[in-house]
């Protein structure tokens, strides 16, 4: 089960749940424990849409390679950017896949949007020039410490990112916003479907679609997650909204490019294989999920913070629960309980835990690469759902505390020896949850010249059987500053 956190407009956090469209017997278990929490109940209302709905075919007007014009100094197109630990476990995973829905206005002409979009997005690619590299595999063989291993690096070579223009005239804002299930046609919004992170060797790492609706725009972008997270992707996003808007780069922060290693971990890293054949031993299988929308308002989100606060804050209050830690904890209980699975069975919610404020000093929020860690937490389900939210709120509050500048440092010395891969099988069990992203991110205020989006979506990546894709997001400030 997977959630991600995405941006919502102010006071609601927005929800969405994932599961394989084969399990239809928990479509109403699932509705029925979360419906306490969901400040209103779109189920008959979005039958009725889904019923309507139009079977939409997705049309490419074209599709064009964009390629820095510039860069800071002459060296840069032949360089190379040594990758970390943080960035290497990312490879056997998808790309990261994020889309934003905008109504169009009376008046606005298409061809003019899409010509301004496609001229920002090629300047603001002049300040992430990295991004239209590809990534470098390099075997060593000469190296007696390490005997016949490879090591993975980003090359800035201006093979180029992707700009996709296309168009869905039969599908309306309202189609894709009013529904509880999100409709199948927003999976073709995005661009490098079904590919993972590995195939960046040979596909862009950063590749946009900007498909035009009936009557508005959706932008889906795909970033490669081995050279950049969440804070990178948005990052881009709120440039590249900036730079249509206003039609300079005055107001961008530009990305910082040196990544950052411990210095017992030399760049390039090593790793002990012989072919890059051997990093991805398994390709991940992709199964079709429905994904469904939840909304919880300012209200409701304070009173499961009161809550777990005062039954689980102690009599010195040293502890303060967060408003995203209760509201996750709340949703793990609902799913478990949901699921009917045997008390002794243990539950596991796997945490992204951003790392870039742990480290002294700290990274920036434009810091151009990954810097997050996943965290387990794993009990038996009988104890969760008797000891209840509260208590799960607790241990999230516990597992995210617990990583400091030490443990962060002694995980990256550790991975430098002994590599692993991300795997999203790991998640594809009924009795685990993955919660992904941050609501620090600004996802509501990429305006790129017409308004702030109406919604955030996400594709198809990383999603699998008995996931659940949550993305809560708010632009609240008590939310905002929550990690």
């Amino acid at each position: 089960m997977r959630l991600h956190k995405i941006s919502m407009e102010p006071n609601t956090i927005e929800v969405f749940f994932c599961r394989s469209i084969s399990i239809k017997t928990c479509k109403l278990h699932y509705w029925h424990s979360f419906r306490i929490l969901a400040t209103s109940n779109p189920l008959e209302k979005s039958m009725a849409a889904e019923a309507a709905a139009p079977i939409a075919q997705v049309r490419i007007i074209s599709q064009s390679i964009i390629r820095p014009s510039c860069r800071p100094d002459e060296e840069a197109g032949g360089r190379v950017i040594h990758l970390t630990p943080w960035d290497l476990k990312m490879i056997s995973v998808d790309y990261i896949q994020k889309g934003l829905l905008f109504h169009k206005h009376h008046g606005e002409d298409n061809n003019y949007i899409i010509s301004s979009l496609r001229t920002s997005f090629a300047a603001t690619l002049d300040l992430f020039f990295p991004l239209a590299g590809r990534l470098a595999i390099t075997k060593h063989e000469d190296d007696d410490s390490a005997p016949h291993s490879l090591s993975v690096s980003l090359k800035c070579d201006d093979r180029g990112a992707e700009f996709i223009h296309a168009s869905v005239p039969t599908v309306k804002v309202s189609d894709i916003l009013d529904p509880l299930y999100v409709p199948p046609v927003v999976l073709s919004l995005f661009p490098i479907n079904g590919s993972i992170n590995h195939d960046g060797h040979r596909f862009p790492l950063l590749a946009v679609q900007v498909t035009e609706l009936a009557d508005g725009i959706f932008i889906g972008g795909s970033l490669n997650h081995v050279v950049g997270d969440g804070f990178c992707f948005w990052n881009f996003f709120n440039s590249w909204s900036e730079i249509s808007r206003t039609g300079s780069d005055r107001g961008v922060q530009p990305p910082v490019l040196d990544r950052w290693f411990l210095d017992s971990c030399k760049p390039p890293i090593r790793l002990p294989f012989r072919s890059a054949e051997e990093l991805i031993r398994i390709r991940p299988v992709y199964t079709p999920v429905e994904e469904c929308a939840f909304h919880f308002s300012a209200e409701t989100v304070a009173m499961l913070k009161r809550r777990s606060n005062a039954e689980m804050g102690g009599e010195n209050k040293q502890i303060t629960i967060s408003s995203l830690q209760s509201l996750l904890a709340r949703l793990w209980v609902s799913v478990t309980q949901a699921r009917y699975l045997d008390p002794e069975e243990e539950t596991t919610y796997m945490l992204g835990i951003g790392c870039r404020t742990r480290l002294t000093p700290p990274l920036p929020d434009a810091y151009l690469g990954n810097c997050v860690y996943l965290e387990k937490v794993t009990v038996k389900t009988g104890e969760l759902l008797q000891r209840g939210f509260s208590w799960g709120a607790w241990l999230l509050n516990q597992a995210v505390a617990s990583y400091n500048e030490s443990t962060v440092r002694s995980l990256q010395e550790k991975w430098a020896t002994t590599p692993y891969f991300g795997n999203i099988s790991v998640i594809d069990k009924p009795r685990h949850l993955l919660t992904g992203s941050s609501p620090r991110f600004n996802v509501y205020g990429n305006d790129f010249g017409w308004g702030k989006p109406a919604a955030v979506r996400s594709g198809g990546s990383n999603k699998r059987e008995h996931g659940v894709g949550g993305l809560p997001l708010a632009q609240r400030a008590e939310l905002a500053g929550q990690r």
